[in-house]
């Protein structure tokens, strides 16, 4: 999710220029379906695409570390043994 950044410093503003009008922050955040938030982070400029924040990552590179605790969930009768993430859109349609 991009969040503008009205008070954006003016040596920063190439950076975190994204497709928005103005300067954006990134927020990558993970929530159950009760709307808890587990993990929250902000600070990723707005000029990055979606495959460069997931790359840049903390959670996404504990995710690829095996470094998680365990997560169990069922759906449509299938147990899963794993955390299911759903992003937005980063291919064309």
């Amino acid at each position: 999710m991009h969040w503008s950044w009205k008070n954006c410093p003016k040596a920063w503003h190439g950076q975190f220029h994204g497709q928005k009008k103005g300067s954006t922050i990134i927020l990558e955040a993970v929530a159950d379906q009760e709307t808890w938030i587990w993990h929250a982070f902000f600070g990723m400029p707005g000029s990055l695409n979606d495959i460069n924040v997931v790359n840049r990552s903390p959670l996404m590179n504990k995710i690829a570390n095996g470094d998680l605790p365990p997560v169990q969930f069922v759906a449509n009768g299938r147990t899963y043994n794993y955390g299911y993430y759903l992003a937005d859109g980063i291919y064309p349609k």
